[in-house]
């Protein structure tokens, strides 16, 4: 029987090789032979901490690459089309919320990586409702992180320009985090002309960040960053990207009516007082990326505007060092496997 390399979790929570028996995809579904996965920080809801019952899990949400066998009922994709899972991997399209058009919160969707194994591997499976169609024009290692780093930062933007009294060019926002999202975030704001501020820890990244396309730039340990967004007017979105830290003190930057978007996971609450709320305007959201269709737009958009992420290329050989650096924030700024 044919097999593929990947790489699985260990029982000591631990990235392995390992080989899997290279099956047909069930129906509703396709086998893609993967070119490239980024190795995102929610890859480590399946490595750290992991359950043991759930040990041998392949991570890796964001992968690219083609169709190479179809399962049954699959007529929308053909073998040899270029496509890329994300982090939701397809919904279900008959429970409740999937009826109400709610796709992204399907509640018998998996989570690519997570529940079910994912692009750090030779092999993926996917639903067909999952697939994002690539453009052929672009290479694989700048596709990937995209699909999830990208797509993530860019529908929290879109979202807040497509509001009927959402963001206008030249209104402010500020990316706090230019890491493997934040990156990304600076340039997808800078591209809907928006008038960017990026936020970060240190000065090491304000050359960076400048380049990049950030009009400003705010050392938070050096000066406190809320007094210098309302010394700029007060932003009318701040998007918070990094994944650890505490984002309370932030809020006293926001212009009246001002938001703060959370896609950065970071296990520090968010503290605010009711007058803010009311008085203010003040909100408090989150966001989780969006559909396949959605994702194709943050493609199509990403490259017309060349909005590009910052790779480091590794190996299904080294996945445990490049996800050890990803995890130390040593990365420069998203490790991605070239299959």
């Amino acid at each position: 029987m044919a097999t593929y390399r990947a790489v699985e979790v260990a029982p000591d929570g631990s990235l392995r090789p390992t080989e899997r028996e290279l099956a047909p995809p069930g129906p509703g579904q396709v086998r893609i032979r993967v070119e490239a996965c980024g190795i995102c920080h929610s890859d480590s809801i399946a490595v750290h901490p992991h359950d043991e019952q759930e040990t041998g899990r392949v991570p890796g949400h964001e992968a690219v690459g083609r169709i190479d066998a179809l399962g049954e009922d699959v007529d929308a994709w053909q073998v040899g089309d270029r496509v890329g899972v994300g982090f939701l991997g397809g919904h279900c399209g008959v429970c409740e919320n999937c009826r109400l058009g709610d796709f992204v919160g399907c509640t018998d969707q998996p989570r690519t990586g997570v529940q079910v194994d994912g692009g750090y591997a030779e092999y993926l499976y996917a639903r067909q409702t999952g697939l994002v169609a690539v453009p052929e024009q672009v290479s694989a290692l700048r596709v990937a992180p995209l699909l999830c780093a990208g797509f993530t930062v860019y529908n929290a933007l879109i979202r807040e320009v497509q509001k009927p009294d959402g963001l206008v060019a030249g209104d402010l926002v500020a990316v706090q985090g230019i890491g493997g999202l934040g990156h990304l975030a600076v340039q997808y704001a800078r591209a809907l002309a928006l008038r960017v501020t990026a936020i970060a820890r240190g000065s090491d990244k304000e050359k960076l960040a400048l380049g990049l396309g950030a009009h400003d730039y705010v050392d938070s340990r050096a000066s406190d960053a809320a007094e210098r967004l309302t010394e700029l007017g007060g932003a009318r979105m701040i998007l918070a990207t990094a994944s650890a830290g505490d984002v309370t003190p932030l809020l006293d930057g926001l212009a009246r009516r001002g938001r703060l978007v959370l896609v950065g996971v970071s296990s520090e609450p968010v503290r605010i007082q009711p007058h803010r709320l009311i008085f203010d305007g003040v909100q408090v959201a989150g966001s989780l990326t969006g559909i396949p269709a959605q994702n194709e737009q943050n493609l199509a958009f990403a490259l017309a505007q060349d909005v590009a992420p910052m790779v480091e290329q590794t190996s299904l050989r080294d996945a445990q060092a490049a996800y050890d650096r990803m995890m130390r924030g040593d990365a420069r700024f998203r490790m991605v496997i070239n299959i």
